[in-house]
């Protein structure tokens, strides 16, 4: 399992939401690109990055911070989303060298348009569904859609969407530990990968993701607690390495 570290990008800043509340952040950089060198430092294979603005204004906001990732760190595999919402916008990050890119509120409002971006660039889309109770929110999670999660990921698999980044709003940025049941329940029901993301808080969040990694869970993505440093990203991977290699996440 794959460690993910997030960087979550507001008007520049590095900066962390609780429950996905723009108004509730806390500021932890002014410079994303060092936040980024430091992750990369510390053994991060791969980034999850999100331009907050730009998922609330449909239209990338900070994509000039992520360009500058990118350009720094290129053997680094990064993933982004926010305002992620027409094919040019796709192309102009994998341009810079980003690898995939995240659909978040366009695969919920026009879910063809995951099957002709997956046609159009095939191996570089992934699929972000953002959940509340079940039910899969929208534009910045300001919005709670009637759409339930497993019915929708069924139709992203067949697309041919790269994996499933699935995020608990009401466990992101509490650090309050990863909802490991619904995560396993829709990694089980499909056949692509899932990456968990919200919540997640300890080393024991990663042992206990590590031992239903076999129902398809393949990185679990964390912010609040590498930067409050209740988590440290080496000693979390190598303990995800290492339940890997020895098969033993639930005896852990």
């Amino acid at each position: 399992m794959l460690i993910i570290p997030a960087i979550d990008l507001k008007d520049g800043q590095c900066v962390r939401l609780r429950q996905g509340r723009m108004e509730d952040h806390t500021v932890f950089s002014d410079d994303p690109v060092d936040v980024a060198g430091k992750w990369v430092a510390e053994g991060a294979k791969r980034l999850h990055i999100v331009d907050l603005n730009g998922a609330f204004a449909g239209e990338p906001v900070n994509a000039a911070v992520i360009r500058a990732i990118a350009r720094h760190y290129p053997d680094v595999v990064i993933q982004v989303g926010g305002g992620i919402r027409t094919e040019e916008t796709i192309q102009a990050y994998l341009d810079v060298g980003v690898r995939y890119v995240i659909l978040g509120t366009k695969a919920v409002n026009m879910p063809h348009f995951v099957g002709d971006m997956c046609a159009e660039f095939p191996g570089h889309i992934l699929v972000g569904l953002d959940a509340k109770e079940g039910k899969v929110a929208t534009d910045g999670w300001s919005k709670l859609s009637g759409h339930d999660v497993v019915d929708l990921v069924h139709r992203y698999q067949d697309d041919g969407v790269e994996a499933i980044i699935y995020t608990d709003i009401g466990r992101d940025g509490m650090m309050g530990g990863v909802n490991v049941d619904d995560t396993r329940k829709l990694a089980a029901a499909i056949s692509i990968p899932v990456i968990a993301s919200g919540g997640i808080a300890s080393l024991d969040d990663i042992r206990r993701l590590c031992a239903v990694a076999d129902s398809g869970i393949e990185g679990a993505i964390v912010g609040r607690a590498l930067y409050e440093r209740s988590l440290d990203l080496k000693e979390a991977q190598g303990l995800a390495d290492e339940l890997n290699r020895s098969g033993s996440g639930a005896a852990a």
